[in-house]
């Protein structure tokens, strides 16, 4: 039987443990017949460690989404490797601890810039780094959010950051839908991945999935968040750009 990802190549960043959702995402894309390859930073040791936990053996590259050396010589290493790419998932995000947890007014602009630089604008960065690697039918870009239409508690800078990814997502879809590349997100639902362990408090903003999630919602199970990221990747939504899909047990739907 094949898969929905059969013959595509995927690129997939943050994969850093097994909780993570890009390891979920990744492990499903190569079940579902993908060929994949993964990014990391800063510690590309571990990456490859929990790799080996996949059903298929991958390729780690180091790459630092901030720099541009690095950013300039993933086409290359990408090529070398798979020829080019069908899917990029970008699961980046990071804001300095003096970002989070309660300081949002006392922030310094620096944190901030590095928040924005790492969680939102890389969205763009990745993307045109792999641009070349699509072929002419188009490609698929899907990234992973927490729904930035609220003010969370803890959250702080991270729901600035954001609300800027999901505008990025936006414009990029604009920009490059005449060239068949949709660019969408996943909003996800709280989980224990790494970054949610980085940000202050985080147990108390999840608190409030096991009152109001109309689905009942586990924080240790990513699954069905990569299911999104891979049916997202697919050639199933062939004509969905520019798009948010909430994989948060309903949440985002609900009132008082």
């Amino acid at each position: 039987m094949s898969g929905i990802l059969d013959g595509k190549r995927i690129l997939i960043t943050g994969v850093l443990m097994e909780s993570s959702i890009a390891f979920h995402a990744a492990k499903l894309a190569q079940e579902q017949g993908a060929e994949v390859i993964l990014t990391a930073w800063p510690r590309p040791s571990l990456t490859e460690r929990v790799a080996k936990k996949l059903p298929k053996p991958v390729k780690v590259i180091e790459l630092d989404v901030t720099n541009q050396e690095h950013l300039d010589r993933l086409e290359g290493l990408v090529r070398d490797e798979l020829g080019g790419l069908d899917g990029v998932v970008h699961s980046i995000g990071f804001a300095p601890q003096d970002a989070l947890g309660g300081n949002f007014l006392n922030t310094p602009f620096e944190s901030v810039a590095t928040a924005m630089h790492v969680s939102a604008f890389s969205l763009k960065s990745l993307t045109m780094a792999c641009k070349p690697l699509f072929p002419a039918e188009g490609a698929a870009v899907v990234g992973l959010t927490f729904d930035a239409q609220f003010a969370w508690p803890q959250y702080d800078w991270m729901g600035p950051a954001k609300a800027a990814l999901e505008a990025t997502s936006r414009y990029l879809a604009r920009d490059l839908g005449k060239e068949n590349v949709r660019c969408n997100l996943i909003s996800a639902g709280p989980l224990g991945s790494m970054a949610a362990k980085s940000i202050p408090g985080f147990s108390d903003l999840a608190d409030t999935w096991n009152h109001r999630s109309m689905l009942e919602w586990d924080m240790t199970d990513p699954e069905p968040t990569g299911r999104g990221v891979v049916a997202l990747l697919s050639d199933w939504f062939p004509k969905t750009t520019g798009e948010i899909i909430h994989v948060d047990g309903g949440l985002h739907a609900m009132g008082a």
